[in-house]
């Protein structure tokens, strides 16, 4: 691999590295438990009993990121052929880092008291269709960086690169930023940097614009490094024709539409595992925000470590059984989650602290699982493509990844409606979802279409 090899690869990995704030500071473990905390906090103020007001806050959550992800599944696999057809995959990526950061931004104004909670849904909204819409286009690079015995590094090592962003992020956030809403302080005892208002919440507040300025910064070797080969554009007619084509191919391209069908299922339950995961902290155990750091921390430092490992794993036995072992892990971690509250397991008592002992662990298992089935995943979509048709695949993997991505959100919130019960609005719609998933990916090839 030469020098320019290495330099381009290198400026991949930053999209990852650049973007996993949003999963790791906004969706999971700062803004979400703070809409969590703020949205909980209004509906008690209007009536609601504590636990009550906790459950309406989490399905308000769940069905904002339903909406979403309905619009992004529809806008995916177009916005993909449309690329292919122009032949070029950088503007796009150019614009939807806009609205990444234009999103996530506006994520301060969310006030802890007189929230506006519709607008805090939107902006959020608009941020994570810029960070779905640029994977999409980045991902879509891949076939051009290396052969395919590199692939599963390449993939694995770029989600290590990222969670280690994730982790430097949140370290930054817990440490400097965001206070506690008890003590005012940040986890080691200071006060917000910058003069920022801790009763008002703003260290809290500000993981809104400080991710829309890490993205910004560290996407510049992103665009200084890496650069298109040159495609001859088929035009917008060709480009839907050929969207058309694939999607009626699926019946007979079992191994790609058993993929689709499958990460279309457990990539749902993931995500949402990962966007409740904090959600469920503060609701059932009573975390504060820096609390949910520190379990964050240790998920994505096992992210990293065993997205590297998985990495490897990938490229020397293919990407279908790190999968297959990813999932289970996963199934495992909701049955624990189903049966523990703040001081029982299943029933049985549990002494003082020792509920979160168990769910950091489990924190740990979410990360490194995730890390490693996300990376196999893409290698598997790649080994069911070309590098002309790169972005038109990866936007019906995107697609496949979004468009039932309200099932696991809208499960939660009628689970847990119909439960009262946080523990088992999560655990039991997400045990289904991953059990599917693995059903269904039996019938991938262990090499894709290679």
């Amino acid at each position: 691999m030469g020098t320019t090899s290495r330099k381009r690869i290198w400026g991949w990995w930053f999209f990852d590295w650049a973007s996993q704030p949003y999963n790791t500071l906004l969706l999971t473990f700062v803004f979400g438990p703070y809409f969590q905390q703020v949205a909980t906090a209004h509906f008690a103020g209007q009536g609601l009993a504590p636990e009550a007001a906790g459950a309406a806050a989490q399905a308000y959550w769940g069905w904002g990121q339903s909406i979403t992800g309905v619009l992004i599944a529809v806008m995916a696999p177009l916005l993909g052929a449309f690329a292919d057809g122009t032949g070029r995959r950088m503007p796009w990526i150019v614009s939807f880092s806009g609205l990444y950061i234009l999103g996530s931004a506006m994520l301060w104004f969310l006030m802890p008291t007189s929230p506006d909670l519709l607008m805090a849904q939107i902006w959020f909204g608009i941020g994570m269709v810029g960070m779905e819409f640029a994977t999409i286009f980045t991902n879509a690079l891949m076939p051009d960086l290396c052969d395919d015995a590199d692939m599963g590094r390449v993939s694995g090592y770029g989600f290590a690169f990222g969670y280690l962003g994730g982790i430097i992020s949140l370290v930054i956030m817990l440490l400097l930023l965001a206070e506690s809403g008890d003590s005012g302080k940040t986890l080691i005892g200071l006060d917000p940097l910058f003069g920022l208002d801790p009763a008002a919440r703003e260290g809290t507040r500000s993981v809104g614009p400080f991710t829309a300025i890490w993205f910004a910064v560290f996407m510049v070797p992103f665009f200084l490094w890496v650069h298109e080969v040159p495609r001859v554009a088929t035009g917008m007619g060709r480009a839907l024709q050929s969207l058309t084509d694939l999607i009626r191919s699926l019946p007979r391209r079992g191994s790609l539409f058993a993929h689709l069908g499958s990460s279309m299922i457990y990539r749902d339950a993931l995500n949402a595992l990962y966007a409740f995961g904090g959600v469920y902290a503060a609701g059932v155990l009573g975390w504060s925000i820096t609390q949910i750091g520190v379990f964050g921390i240790a998920g994505a430092l096992a992210a990293a470590v065993f997205s590297w490992i998985g990495g490897r794993v990938d490229s020397a036995r293919g990407p279908k059984p790190v999968m297959v072992v990813s999932i289970w892990v996963l199934i495992a971690v909701c049955l624990v989650i189903a049966g523990m509250t703040s001081d029982s397991f299943y029933g049985a008592a549990l002494a003082p602290g020792v509920a979160d002992k168990i769910f950091y662990a489990c924190g740990m298992l979410i990360g490194a699982a995730g890390g490693m089935l996300q990376s196999s995943s893409r290698t598997m979509m790649v080994f069911h493509t070309t590098p002309a048709h790169a972005t038109e695949s990866f936007g019906l993997y995107a697609l496949s990844g979004k468009v039932t991505s309200f099932i696991a959100p809208a499960g939660i919130a009628l689970a847990t409606t119909i439960s009262g019960s946080q523990r088992i609005g999560i655990a039991i719609p997400l045990i289904l979802l991953f059990l599917l998933g693995m059903v269904l990916l039996g019938w991938v090839k262990p090499k894709g279409e290679r």
